[in-house]
């Protein structure tokens, strides 16, 4: 206990106690034992165990401790076997001084429940003190002329026994003047008193001698003795004579030393010597002569130590007044000692518990005492803590306390509180008295983690690193400890085709995650899964949040042809009329990227030609065209290389080859080269049996337009062929020749043959891709489509109906259609 002793160590002040004060505390009756004083050490005084009706084990495990009210270890509480023994040595003049009975008032304090078992121990007294005079000589004087009979008080013993081993009698050695009665004042003590029983005479005796015995009623009986020395004076007639028999005073504790308390008087009718009056105090005890002082002239009565009503409330003076004659006079001064508040109210903590589950509903969270050693309104207390916080005080018996919560708690609100308790008197002026306590809050697992997003966005470069660190997932707790401590984890997809075992990982402690292999941004652009944050508390809590992780492309496709088809089949040949004007379209490149963004975001480029200035390529969507007119002196044949970049970093590129035949019109059939001839061998048969089989019903109906094209095709022998696209060699159907006259071909002609050879060209020309990845493709990109090349067509077509004399522009090029 800090406050009311330090003999007991630190460890022995701190109890785990959870209260049960409103059934504990009713649950015994106060009970008396009894001991002699100055018993032995290790005395048996009770069985406690048995008069709680607990059993010995039972009081061990709930940590049952004496405590008494001065805080002195007088007591011990063997747990072993539940007896009550002595401690220590006791001495009752010690403990209660003349107070009769001696009782000590103690409380067995218990917990788990908290019970308070609440008794007494009587200390019996034994006659172990014998009584004593204050003086170990007396001296009276006595006029000769007493009568027999008169009544000579003399000084009382003292004797710090009580009840029967106080002083019972007095008795004074035989002679034949004296005799000694011993009264009872009323209070239980006894005084004596010296009968003259024969006249004296101071001729023949002036001094006697007489020996006085006190007895007290001990077992055996205990005596002490002190001279008396009677001196017999002459004659003196008047005794002095105080006026008031009794002096009642009141005194306030805290007056000063040095303060006056009473002052008595006395007055004699006698003259002279014998009318002189001195003042005495008759009996004076070590408290009294140490406490007040007589003036012996004035008889004034004056303080010389500070007066404590808590020590001795009252006291009683007897003043004894005498002449020169040897005659005196007696009276009383009954002192009251008046309470003033000058002791502030005292504190002792029983038992506290630190730290408190936050969650615990009303907790029991101290226990302790109060006490004010003055009395009245000065020794009543009020107790109390701050508003502000969740705990309440509620008082038990005998001014103990219990501080308890008023609720759960919430260490994530507050992890430690100062309380400070505080008990005021009501005294005038008020006294108090703080105690600071420190309650501690452990933490329980009441708070799940928080992402610090509900989702999150991640970005990865296409072809990255395996192992690479993509980015993070941050959760807080705002628990404490292993309550706090997280633990990250992948959660199963939504998708069951997603491999996120094989895409991702992610670190347990800290939420970093990994790709585990190279994205590929063609085959997976974006996907999503979800993860959690599991704490390590009992019950754990988790929380989920969603991660998109999306895939950035990276320039890893270069630009692919589509047309025209470089897979080293005979290339198609484009057919351009020398009456075209300048920006004639001559053909369009058109290719894909597999890349996106501005990744596939294609430019094209013309490289080389056979004659530069002759021809131009839009850089934005590929189409050739005629940069100016053409003349005769231009050559027939041209080779035209042109380049398809993308706008990725770095760049990739494809090239495409063109071939361009300059014609005078499509009037009369061309040839093939003759370098073109063997490649046309090696066309495709389909193409060959289609046309020869055209040409063989043809040559029925236009026998006369057969011979017409012959003389014209002699005449241009070195006209070039185009490729898988060339003209048919031989009589043309008769469906084909405009009878008007210009020659041309029909437009359904060129048209169907050139859609009739793109699926095959598709397939056969492009290994790397299949008719639906092609497709896929082109229309992912956004450069092709069935619309945008039927629209071409149609361009075509119009162009070719408002150049009359140019009908047969393009008759062996083909077309791609999807």
């Amino acid at each position: 206990m800090e406050a009311g002793g330090d003999r007991f160590p630190k460890q022995r002040q701190v109890l785990i106690l959870f209260l049960l004060l409103g059934v504990a505390l009713a649950g015994w009756e106060s009970r008396r034992y009894s001991v002699t004083e100055e018993t032995e050490r290790g005395y048996f005084v009770a069985n406690l165990a048995k008069d709680m009706g607990l059993g010995v084990r039972e009081l061990a495990a709930r940590g049952a401790r004496v405590v008494s009210e001065d805080n002195e270890p007088r007591l011990q509480l063997d747990l072993q076997t539940g007896e009550l023994i002595l401690n220590e040595k006791l001495d009752r003049e010690e403990m209660c001084g003349p107070t009769d009975p001696c009782v000590m008032h103690f409380q067995v304090l218990l917990k788990n429940p908290l019970g308070v078992f609440r008794a007494e121990l009587l200390v019996k007294d034994i006659n172990d003190h014998s009584p004593e005079f204050p003086e170990r000589e007396m001296t009276l004087k006595i006029p000769e002329s007493s009568p027999p009979g008169t009544v000579f008080p003399l000084k009382k013993a003292q004797d710090l026994d009580v009840g029967n081993n106080n002083i019972q009698n007095y008795d004074i050695n035989p002679n034949s003047h004296f005799h000694v009665s011993t009264r009872d004042r009323g209070d239980g003590r006894k005084y004596p008193e010296l009968v003259l029983d024969k006249e004296l005479d101071r001729e023949e005796q002036a001094e006697l001698r007489l020996t006085l015995t006190a007895l007290d009623g001990g077992s055996p009986p205990r005596s002490g003795t002190a001279q008396v020395r009677i001196l017999v004076l002459d004659v003196n007639d008047n005794a002095p004579e105080f006026a008031q028999t009794l002096y009642q005073v009141q005194v306030p504790e805290n007056s000063p030393v040095g303060a006056l308390v009473v002052k008595v008087s006395a007055r004699d009718s006698d003259s002279g010597t014998n009318g002189e009056i001195s003042y005495f105090l008759f009996y004076t005890s070590q408290e009294i002569s140490t406490t007040f002082e007589l003036n012996t002239l004035s008889g004034e009565v004056r303080l010389i130590k500070k007066l404590d009503f808590e020590t001795i409330s009252s006291y009683e003076l007897d003043i004894e007044a005498s002449d020169g004659g040897g005659l005196s006079g007696k009276c009383s001064v009954a002192i009251e000692v008046v309470d003033v508040n000058d002791n502030s109210p005292e504190l002792t903590i029983s038992s506290l518990t630190s730290p408190i589950p936050e969650n615990s509903p009303e907790t029991e969270v101290a226990l302790f005492r109060i006490r004010d050693r003055d009395s009245g309104d000065n020794g009543r207390m009020t107790c109390s803590i701050q508003d502000d916080l969740p705990f309440l005080l509620k008082p038990s018996e005998e001014n103990f306390y219990t501080l308890v919560t008023s609720g759960a708690l919430d260490r994530e609100s507050r992890a430690e509180y100062n309380i400070t308790i505080t008990v005021t008197d009501m005294g005038t002026p008020r006294l108090k008295t703080e105690h600071n306590i420190t309650v501690l809050v452990s933490d329980v697992n009441d708070n799940a983690p928080a992402f610090t997003q509900t989702s999150y966005t991640l970005w990865v470069r296409e072809n990255n690193s395996p192992a690479l660190h993509i980015g993070s997932v941050s959760a807080t707790d705002t628990d404490a400890g292993a309550n706090a401590q997280l633990t990250y984890s992948l959660l199963p997809p939504q998708d069951p085709h997603l491999p996120l075992a094989s895409l991702v990982s992610i670190n347990a402690d800290n939420g970093h995650l990994f790709a585990l292999r190279s994205l590929d941004y063609e085959a997976l652009q974006a996907f999503e899964f979800g993860v959690g944050a599991t704490d390590r508390g009992s019950p754990a809590l988790s929380s989920q949040a969603r991660v998109r992780v999306l895939v950035l492309d990276a320039n890893d496709n270069s630009p692919f042809v589509l047309y025209p088809l470089q897979n080293g089949s005979a290339p198609c040949t484009e057919l351009v009329p020398r009456a075209a004007e300048a920006g004639y379209l001559v053909t369009k490149v058109v290719a894909v990227d597999g890349d996106s963004g501005q990744n596939a975001w294609l430019s094209y480029q013309l490289l080389k030609a056979t004659e530069p200035g002759l021809f131009g390529v839009w850089p934005h969507n590929g189409e050739v065209r005629t940069a100016r007119l053409l003349s005769e002196r231009d050559a027939p044949k041209h080779r035209l290389l042109v380049q398809v970049r993308d706008n990725g970093e770095p760049p990739r590129s494809a090239s495409v080859t063109l071939h361009v035949l300059l014609v005078d019109g499509f009037s009369q059939p061309y040839l093939p080269l003759p370098e073109a001839a063997a490649e046309q061998a090696r066309a495709d048969p389909l193409t060959v049996y289609l046309v020869v089989a055209l040409a063989s019903v043809s040559s029925l109906f236009l026998l006369s337009v057969l011979l017409f094209v012959a003389v014209r095709l002699c005449r241009r022998s070195r006209a070039a062929s185009l490729g898988g696209c060339s003209v048919p060699e031989g009589p043309f159907p008769g469906h084909l020749v405009d009878v008007s006259g210009t020659g041309t071909l029909s437009q359904s002609y060129q048209y169907e043959n050139c859609f009739w050879k793109l699926p095959s060209l598709l397939e056969g020309k492009l290994p790397m891709l299949s008719s639906q990845a092609a497709v896929s493709t082109l229309n992912s990109s956004g450069l092709l489509s069935v619309q945008s090349h039927l629209t071409v067509l149609t361009m075509r077509q119009q162009r070719m109906a408002q150049t009359p004399a140019i009908s047969m522009q393009n008759t062996s090029r083909c077309h791609p259609h999807t």
